[in-house]
């Protein structure tokens, strides 16, 4: 009877130990990883050579190897304002917003020590040297270009960690009060040039019209009289206290005619 007793005795002794042991070390054999998650795993601290892992149940030796998760969703950082000079000498401060996701987990890893500071530092400096190259207007008006080629830039050189930059968009810049007020006053005196060249070319096509109106008049001699009653008729239709006595001109030609002989 006490050699069964001993026995499960033993078997108990050495069973604790064992669910002690796999309680531990399960955990760190067994990850699950999400549909955007990849593992970079290093087994011994070398690469282990299958590259990135995932997603899904990813199977690890303890104490043997080591998992770097990576995301690989679009990652969107601020770019903090920058003080930048333009090619006309102009201050500004401008800010922007970089949209990048990681397309190489093992590069992103191994070849750079932190991806995501490294690239906002190289946003930063890109940031300030392209804007520093474009004069006022450009960076004003061509907002779609200058981020084109920020965005170009940047990927470029962030290529190697296995980042791919997707998106960048300047958000503000800010200027100077004073260079506000000479825009402003820039803009009125634009806004009155444009006025008065419309007013000059209504003024030469009014002209133009009034010309042609007296070469038919002449033409027609009727027509100014068909022009006088369609005049009065455009007054009388307006309510006012005046009265019109409309006289024909033909009561004045014999008048007209002696007066042009006297002269002659």
């Amino acid at each position: 009877m006490q050699e069964p007793i001993v026995r499960l005795f033993n078997f108990s002794a050495w069973l604790v130990p064992l669910i002690i042991l796999a309680a531990i070390l399960l955990p760190q054999a067994i990850r699950i990883l999400r549909e955007y998650e990849r593992g970079v795993i290093f087994r011994l601290g070398k690469l282990h050579k299958r590259g990135a892992k995932g997603p899904g149940i990813i199977l690890l030796i303890p104490m043997v190897d080591r998992m770097v998760r990576m995301d690989l969703r679009v990652v969107t950082i601020d770019i903090a304002k920058q003080e930048i000079m333009t090619r006309d000498n102009v201050p500004a401060t401008v800010d922007a917003v970089l949209y990048f996701r990681v397309i190489d987990p093992v590069a992103a890893v191994i070849k750079v020590e932190n991806f995501l500071k490294a690239t906002s530092l190289i946003a930063q400096t890109t940031l300030r040297s392209v804007l520093g190259q474009a004069p006022l207007d450009d960076l004003l008006s061509q907002r779609e270009s200058i981020n084109q080629k920020l965005q170009e830039i940047i990927d470029r050189q962030t290529e190697p960690w296995g980042i791919k930059v997707t998106t960048v968009e300047v958000k503000d810049v800010a200027l100077p009060d004073t260079m506000k007020r000479a825009m402003a006053k820039q803009a009125e005196a634009e806004r009155e040039r444009r006025a008065k060249i419309v007013n000059a070319e209504g003024e030469y096509q009014a002209a133009e019209k009034m010309v042609q109106a007296a070469a038919m008049i002449s033409k027609e001699p009727i027509a100014l009289q068909l022009r006088y009653l369609q005049t009065m008729r455009e007054i009388a239709s307006e309510h006012n206290t005046t009265t019109f006595l409309p006289v024909p001109i033909d009561l004045f030609t014999p008048f007209l005619k002696k007066d042009r002989g006297e002269k002659q």
